[in-house]
């Protein structure tokens, strides 16, 4: 069993599942704690983790590139926020997949940067992966919005374009040396700061005592699980993130990028169990074609 989880292709499998796990989580939480103390709790559980284990390993978080961690910590904390925003209030599966459109906004951007660059001559592939990205985004909307929570989905949305800014932000940290361990870390510390700020926002003035209660709810009267499913959304993130990473570092990145998507069938299968969740079949259409532009795109984009 320990020979099987040191292989990238396990690692990535594991990866998926715990990535669904805190989505479950998130939505568990949401029924008493609020999106920025869901965001909060997620970056100081990491934080803990990772400063343990730079010190076990002999890591120094000392970085000489803050503003790039500044950076990519400010983009990937918008994108979570607004993904679990989007996981409070959409089906498990609809969430998950709007964000994974992050690979089909990269190509997005790529494509945009060459017509910047005044190469008029595109690769037509890419423009048709990026067709069937928006085509699968309609169908998973349509029935969302059908229920009025179209918000919702325009955040979770969002969330896939603020993901591909963050992406590309890891991609430069990489570049400059830093190691994965001072990169969460530093991802997770940003987390706890903008969600503690996020969260104490609307208590600034006495004019916003209603609008206090709702986003600030007083920690003492959470039940226990409660702090127990923050926790998880906490662990279940970091170690899913190390894993991801570490798996992307030693295995094939394409083939990784694929199994990367086995996160939608595991996010699908929990939100059935724990929240009776029905997709319709123009849902799951959607999900299978966003599932494969992005595939497409990150294939196309490494050739």
């Amino acid at each position: 069993m320990t020979r099987l989880l040191r292989s990238p292709f396990a690692q990535m499998v594991m990866a998926t599942v715990l990535f669904a796990a805190m989505g479950a989580c998130v939505k568990l939480a949401s029924a008493h704690a609020g999106t920025a103390w869901v965001v909060s709790m997620r970056g100081g559980v990491g934080a803990v983790i990772m400063a343990l284990i730079a010190w076990a390993s002999a890591t120094t978080l000392a970085t000489g590139v803050p503003m790039l961690h500044l950076r990519r910590g400010v983009a990937g904390v918008l994108a979570l926020s607004m993904w679990f925003y989007s996981m409070s209030h959409l089906p498990l599966a609809t969430a998950v997949t709007l964000n994974y459109m992050s690979s089909v906004w990269m190509a997005v951007m790529l494509v945009a940067q060459s017509l910047w660059r005044g190469e008029h001559m595109v690769d037509r592939r890419v423009l048709w992966a990026i067709a069937m990205g928006f085509a699968g985004v309609v169908m998973v909307l349509h029935p969302t919005i059908d229920r009025d929570q179209w918000v919702a989905g325009l955040v979770g949305l969002a969330s896939g374009i603020l993901s591909a800014v963050a992406y590309i932000q890891v991609t430069a940290l990489g570049k400059a040396g830093e190691p994965e361990v001072r990169v969460v870390f530093y991802f997770s510390l940003t987390g706890t700061t903008m969600g503690l700020l996020m969260g104490l926002w609307p208590a600034a003035t006495p004019a916003s005592a209603a609008a206090s209660a709702a986003v600030l709810p007083e920690a003492a009267s959470w039940p226990v699980s409660t702090w127990l499913y923050l926790l998880g959304v906490g662990s279940f993130a970091t170690v899913a993130q190390l894993l991801m990473t570490r798996a992307y570092a030693r295995g094939p990145m394409l083939v990784m990028a694929n199994l990367q998507y086995l996160g939608i069938v595991h996010a699908s299968l929990l939100g059935v169990w724990l929240f009776n969740e029905r997709l319709r079949w123009d849902a799951v259409l959607g999900m299978a074609l966003i599932t494969a532009s992005g595939i497409w795109s990150t294939r196309l984009r490494q050739r």
